[in-house]
């Protein structure tokens, strides 16, 4: 297989972030305590992503990442990159299944500007590892969960001063991530993957009843989803693959919200211009596979059938049957596996060993080469 030739999603593939391992959690604590210094740490560090991408070659994967292994947070960190972007610890959060997420409170203090952005630089150190089986992806949050976070109710007062509209404020977030989209692009990436639990977040009976609290129409919402990513996409080079990854929260095994498609669909399937949909269908939680019917003609679908949030593994034979399931509502050939999402989505990680976490990327390799073969 060519280099040129391979892009995400490939038939078997992961959704990007893994487990911390024990001496990046130690090193973190150290540096953190003043007990070893920048340099010591980023060396730690460098030596752990090297460590994962060759694990991920190992099993076979021709998709690589550096297992997000440099923020603490899926979305926030990459949010922090832009001027007007200010963050603080004041040991709040958000409420998930039974547990709070520790989250550092992100808000704005400015325009937002983009500026040189690190994980540009980030994207630099895990492309030298490319070869001609593998090619590096980037993940990164999508413009709508950059757009949500500002328009929380605890953030929504202080945008307003600085965006009057929601218009505003969507023109700002797509203009700011045109350029850092150009930056990977020029720094040679060409694979970037949006991971958005915006989506996730508004179906549901729950996620209704909690706008409509706020006085907030969800049709309204989810076109302005639309908007600012496909905005955000404006421009892009053609030979750049943009994906986009969509869940439900997944914070120590846990969720935020539970909920079928079938609401979304006709906004986020069918016209949000993105090569291919990572989706989360590991549990009754993410309903059937019918509204797949909607995804537009041009993009993939990833069925995040294999679960990152327990140890145990599932019976293979019940993933196969599931994929030809999803196969009455969009072509085989159209369909490709991954775990439902990340390992890791912030360093505290999900509760399993990072030997479970290899057997479950090995079962997906499993699967897909008894689906599809060679193709």
């Amino acid at each position: 297989m060519s280099n040129a030739k391979i892009s995400s999603p490939a038939r078997y593939d992961f959704v990007g972030s893994f487990l911390r391992p024990q001496a990046l959690k130690d090193a973190k604590l150290a540096y953190n305590e003043g007990k070893i210094n920048r340099e010591q740490y980023d060396k730690i560090v460098n030596d752990a992503i090297v460590n994962v991408v060759n694990k991920q070659k190992a099993l076979g994967f021709h998709i690589i990442t550096d297992g997000e292994f440099r923020r603490t947070y899926w979305h926030l960190d990459f949010m922090w990159g832009f001027e007007g972007v200010g963050h603080k610890q004041t040991g709040g959060g958000v409420q998930f299944n039974g547990e709070l997420a520790s989250l550092e409170d992100t808000f704005l203090v400015g325009p937002i500007k983009a500026v040189k952005h690190p994980f540009v630089e980030y994207f630099k150190f895990l492309k030298q590892f490319e070869d001609d089986n593998t090619v590096a992806k980037y993940t990164i949050p999508a413009p709508a969960q950059m757009f949500q976070q500002f328009i929380v109710p605890a953030n929504f007062a202080t945008t307003r001063k600085i965006y009057p509209t929601n218009d505003e404020l969507i023109q700002a977030i797509a203009t700011a991530y045109q350029d850092v989209i150009r930056q990977f692009y020029e720094a040679g990436c060409r694979n970037l993957q949006f991971d958005d639990c915006t989506w996730g977040a508004i179906v549901g009976d729950a996620a209704k009843q909690r706008y409509q609290a706020l006085g907030i129409d969800l049709d309204v919402v989810k076109a302005q989803l639309l908007k600012v990513n496909n905005l955000a996409l404006e421009g892009k080079p053609s030979d750049l693959t943009v994906t986009s990854h969509i869940c439900r929260g997944n914070y120590h095994s846990t969720f935020f919200t539970s909920g079928p498609y079938d609401s979304v669909a006709d906004y986020v399937f069918a016209r949000e211009n993105v090569d291919a949909l990572f989706l989360e269908y590991d549990d009754a939680r993410s309903g059937g596979f019918a509204p797949l019917e909607k995804v537009s003609a041009d993009k993939k679908v990833v069925l995040g059938l294999i679960t990152t949030k327990t140890p145990q593994l599932e019976e293979k034979s019940e993933v196969i049957a599931r994929i030809y399931e999803a196969a009455k509502y969009i072509p085989l050939n159209r369909l490709y596996i991954s775990p439902q999402c990340g390992f890791a989505s912030c360093e505290i990680g999900n509760k399993l060993t990072e030997e479970e976490q290899w057997a479950k990327l090995k079962l997906v390799k499993e699967i897909a080469d008894e689906v599809w073969g060679d193709q």
